[in-house]
C-alpha cells in the first residue's frame, strides 16, 4: 500500500495559508473576505479529508491484497491495513472537524459582511492552494498504484499513512485557528466600524462647527465691510471738515488780523483789505475796525464818551469850566459849566444855558439877551425876559395860545 504524503502536506499548506490570513485584514472591508476565505478553505479541508478517507481505505485493500501474496511480510501489512484503518478514522474526525470549522467560518462570515477589499489576494493564494490539493490527489493515486509493486513500500505507505492521518489532525486545529482568526477578524472588524461610525458623528460635528465658524466668519466679513465702509465714509467726512475748518481758519485769519504796532494796509495774506476786518493796536491797546476806508477804534474811551450811572440814572454830562469849552463847538454839544454850575448847549454860534424850571438859588437870574435861534415857549407855560433884548433877524420867538411872554 502506498499514500503520497504530498496530501498531508497540501492540505496543511492550504490550512496553514488560511491561518495566516489574520495579518491580511487591515480593516473592516477585509474581515469578511477573511471569513469567504475561511469558509472555502475549510470546505476544502472536509472534501480532502472525505479524499484521504476514500484513499486510506483502498490502501488498506491494497495493502491486504499485497499481504496476502508477499510471504514473510504478513505481520507489515497487517499492521499496514491497521495504520490505514486508523488514518481513515481520523480523516473522518478531520472531516467533522473542518464542518465545525465550516459553521464557524459562516458565521465570522456574517459578522463581518463588510471586509471585501484587502483579502483578494488571499483568495488567489486560497485557489492556488486547491490546485495544490488536487496535485496532492493525483499523487495519492500514483502512490497508491505504486503500492503493488512490493510488500516494502506498502510499509512504508503505511507509515506515510500515519503521517497524513496526523497531518489531517493537524488541518483540523489550523481550520480551527483559522475559524477563531476569523472571529477575531469580524470582532475587529465590528471594531472599526463603531470607530469609523464614531468617527463619522465626529466628523458631522466638526462639519456643523466648520458651518457655524464660516457663518460667524461671514457675519464677521460683511460687519467689517459695514466698519470699512463707515470708517471710508467718516474719513471723507473727517477729510472735509478738516477742509471746512482751514477755510474757516483761513477766513477767519482773513478777517481778524492779530496784534500789530500800527494800521495794516493788507491783510495777513498780502490781499486787500475788507470791510469788517478788524486788528489789535499793540501800541494803543485798542481794537480797531476797518470800516472800507478807514481804520476806527471799535471800543469807546470813557474819557470821549458821554456815560450814564445806570439803565434808569442819570447821564453824567461831561463838566468843566468855561475855559474848557471846545474850542471847535457844533450845534448841540452840551456840557455842565462848572464856572456857571449849569449846563449848557452850544446853538450853533455861542453857548446858552439850558433852561429848566422856575427856580434859582442865586439872587439873581442871568440869560443872553440876544435871542440868536427859534424858540417857542412851551404850551401852556408863560416866559420873563429882562430887556432890552435882540432877535437876530430870520429868528422868531413862537408864543403859544394861552402863553404869556412878558419882555420887563
Amino acid at each position: 500500500m502506498a499514500i503520497d504524503r504530498g496530501y498531508g502536506i497540501a492540505t496543511s499548506s492550504v490550512l496553514a495559508d488560511s491561518y495566516d490570513l489574520d495579518a491580511l485584514i487591515a480593516d473592516t472591508e477585509a474581515a469578511k473576505v477573511a471569513a469567504q476565505t475561511a469558509q472555502t478553505n475549510a470546505e476544502t479541508a472536509e472534501t480532502n479529508a472525505e479524499t484521504a478517507e476514500t484513499n486510506a481505505a483502498t490502501s488498506a485493500t491494497a495493502a491486504a491484497a499485497s499481504a496476502a501474496s508477499i510471504t514473510g511480510d504478513e505481520a507489515s501489512a497487517a499492521a499496514s491495513a491497521t495504520a490505514a484503518a486508523s488514518s481513515a478514522t481520523a480523516a473522518a474526525t478531520s472531516a467533522t472537524a473542518a464542518q465545525t470549522a465550516q459553521t464557524a467560518a459562516e458565521t465570522a462570515e456574517t459578522n463581518a459582511e463588510t471586509a471585501e477589499t484587502n483579502a483578494e489576494t488571499a483568495e488567489t493564494n486560497a485557489t492556488t492552494q486547491a490546485t495544490n490539493a488536487a496535485t496532492s490527489a493525483t499523487n495519492a493515486a500514483n502512490s497508491a498504484s505504486s503500492a503493488s509493486s512490493s510488500a516494502s513500500t506498502a510499509t512504508t505507505q503505511a507509515s506515510a499513512a500515519s503521517t497524513s492521518a496526523s497531518a489531517a489532525s493537524t488541518s483540523e486545529t489550523n481550520a480551527s485557528s483559522s475559524a477563531s482568526a476569523a472571529a477575531t477578524s469580524a470582532a475587529s472588524a465590528a471594531g472599526s466600524a463603531t470607530t469609523a461610525t464614531n468617527e463619522a458623528s465626529t466628523a458631522t460635528t466638526k462639519a456643523s462647527e466648520a458651518s457655524t465658524s464660516a457663518t460667524n466668519a461671514a457675519a464677521s466679513a460683511t460687519t467689517a465691510t459695514t466698519q470699512a465702509s463707515s470708517a471710508s465714509t467718516s474719513a471723507t467726512s473727517a477729510a472735509a471738515s478738516a477742509a471746512a475748518a482751514a477755510a474757516s481758519a483761513d477766513s477767519f485769519d482773513d478777517t481778524y488780523l492779530g496784534g500789530k504796532a500800527s494800521d495794516p494796509s493788507v491783510d495777513n495774506d498780502g490781499d486787500a483789505l475788507t470791510e469788517g476786518d478788524m486788528y489789535f493796536n499793540t501800541t494803543s491797546d485798542r481794537m480797531k475796525v476797518y470800516t472800507g476806508s478807514a481804520w476806527e477804534d471799535v471800543a469807546l474811551d470813557s474819557a470821549t464818551v458821554v456815560t450814564k450811572t445806570s439803565a434808569t440814572g442819570s447821564g453824567a454830562l461831561p463838566a468843566g469850566t468855561t475855559a474848557q469849552r471846545d474850542g471847535s463847538p457844533s450845534a448841540g454839544f452840551i456840557r455842565f459849566n462848572t464856572t456857571d454850575t449849569s449846563a449848557e448847549i452850544y446853538d450853533g454860534s455861542a453857548w446858552s444855558p439850558v433852561g429848566g424850571g422856575n427856580t434859582t438859588d442865586k439872587g439873581l437870574y442871568e440869560h443872553n439877551h440876544t435871542i440868536s435861534s427859534n424858540y417857542s415857549i412851551t404850551s401852556g407855560n408863560n416866559a420873563l425876559t429882562a430887556g432890552p433884548i435882540t432877535i437876530n433877524s430870520g429868528v422868531s420867538v413862537t408864543v403859544p395860545t394861552g402863553s404869556t411872554w412878558v419882555i420887563a
